[in-house]
């Protein structure tokens, strides 16, 4: 085993055992700032990288607060920590080799997930010692692979600064999860300068050992945060009295799924929470809903997401409570630039470590925020890509016993490497 495939299982590790979710990463962004100046990267951290307005979905300040502390006595790098105190915990970290060439950015997600990792003794995490230390929370979904591979690329990078050409910059993102980072950075203007945009994730469903060069199924997607606030009454003294923000809210769960269909293309939506009231003999006074609309692309997404607000409008007016609702999540349709696709496809066959590659992928999936970045790169005449590495999992993304094949994390930072040299 190579000296960099023990860090990256080192770095891998260590990340999982202290996952953070959407704009809590300081614990990982302090450690990620601290490598990458000793690497001899530029540092721009925190609000110099993220516009705040389009922060979607952040937590409160008492929750930032306390996290930031949970950082502190947690292993955080003291000496890179302050950017991110107020929960803007994004890096862009720019590699100039000062020889004329592309501007090549790649997309690292950081956040974790609020599921409560398994126990079980034959899941490997645990297995081996390295199982989430913090209640509730865990790496489902391969983001601290995601961000060791960053730093893997940060150092073959370094490394090799002389023989590159152009500017590398590596874009560690807060909030994937959820859709709620990106869209910030992006309105930075973080990407306002690159040539070609790279975007990668681990699993997926492909095969361990395979490639995917060019993702293009991420439906475009909005998360909504309902609330409904009636007026509270004694249920049996005066109900007239009451005005029933728990109806209003059970209405509007109802009827969202009678959304239509789309004739153009698919669609998807799902209530995930209903929260209400506050006692068994009280009217109550409060609800609030988690909504989620997808579409196959940006046009249809809109479609569902206007027929969600007109039914949760018409709750509220049918029980006579005021109603808000809050956009918390966005991702946008996008398909990938062939021609990049097909310089990554090349870069994987001539790696020994795949063992298949596909060009593209079109069949439908999840969601994605990354493709804000695609997006603007490409409206600005670049080219940009979201590839897949195949690794085994043991169970499925989100899922209490997800895990990766670490081997898969070296594989990745040499293709991208080497995709780096033929972009150059």
């Amino acid at each position: 085993m190579s000296d960099l495939e023990k860090k990256l299982i080192e770095w891998r590790r260590d990340f999982h055992r202290h996952p953070e979710t959407g704009f809590l990463e300081m614990r990982t962004a302090s450690i990620v700032a601290s490598i990458l100046d000793k690497l001899g990267f530029q540092l721009e951290m925190g609000k110099q990288v993220m516009s705040p307005e389009y922060c979607m979905g952040k937590p409160d300040h008492e929750e930032t607060k306390a996290h930031y502390q949970w950082a502190l006595e947690n292993g955080a790098n003291k000496d890179y920590i302050e950017p991110f105190s107020e929960g803007y915990t994004g890096i862009v970290a720019t590699m100039d080799t000062k020889k004329e060439g592309p501007t090549i950015a790649f997309r690292i997600d950081m956040d974790a997930l609020d599921i409560h990792e398994s126990e079980a003794n034959s899941h490997f995490p645990k297995k081996e010692g390295f199982r989430s230390t913090v209640p509730n929370k865990m790496h489902a979904c391969a983001h601290d692979g995601h961000t060791t591979i960053g730093l893997g690329l940060a150092t073959l990078i370094s490394e090799n600064k002389s023989s590159l050409k152009g500017k590398i910059k590596l874009i560690f993102q807060p909030a994937e999860e959820g859709t709620r980072g990106a869209r910030s950075m992006v309105e930075a203007k973080v990407v306002d300068d690159v040539d070609y945009f790279i975007a990668t994730h681990l699993g997926t469903g492909v095969p361990d050992g395979h490639f995917v060069a060019s993702n293009n199924g991420f439906l475009a997607t909005s998360k909504l945060d309902v609330t409904f606030k009636g007026v509270a009454s004694h249920a049996g003294g005066k109900p007239e009295e009451g005005r029933n923000a728990l109806l209003a809210a059970a209405s509007a769960a109802l009827n969202i799924y009678a959304v239509p269909r789309h004739s153009e293309g698919s669609t998807r939506i799902n209530v995930g929470e209903l929260h209400a009231g506050s006692g068994r003999n009280i009217i109550a006074d409060k609800a609030s809903l988690k909504v989620e609309t997808r579409g196959e692309n940006s046009e249809i997404n809109q479609f569902v997401k206007n027929q969600v607000e007109a039914i949760i409008a018409g709750s509220a007016q049918m029980y006579q409570v005021d109603y808000e609702i809050k956009t918390v999540g966005e991702g946008v349709s996008t398909r990938g630039s062939k021609e990049l696709a097909e310089v990554l496809c090349a870069c994987a066959e001539e790696s020994p470590a795949i063992e298949a590659s596909m060009v593209e992928d079109n069949t439908p999936a999840g969601s994605e925020d990354a493709t804000f970045f695609m997006e603007r790169v490409k409206q600005n005449g670049g080219q940009a890509t979201y590839c897949i590495f195949g690794t085994e999992l043991p169970a499925g993304h989100h899922n209490e016993k997800f895990d990766i094949n670490e081997e898969t994390l070296l594989s990745a930072v040499n293709l991208l490497f080497d995709s780096i040299r033929k972009l150059g």
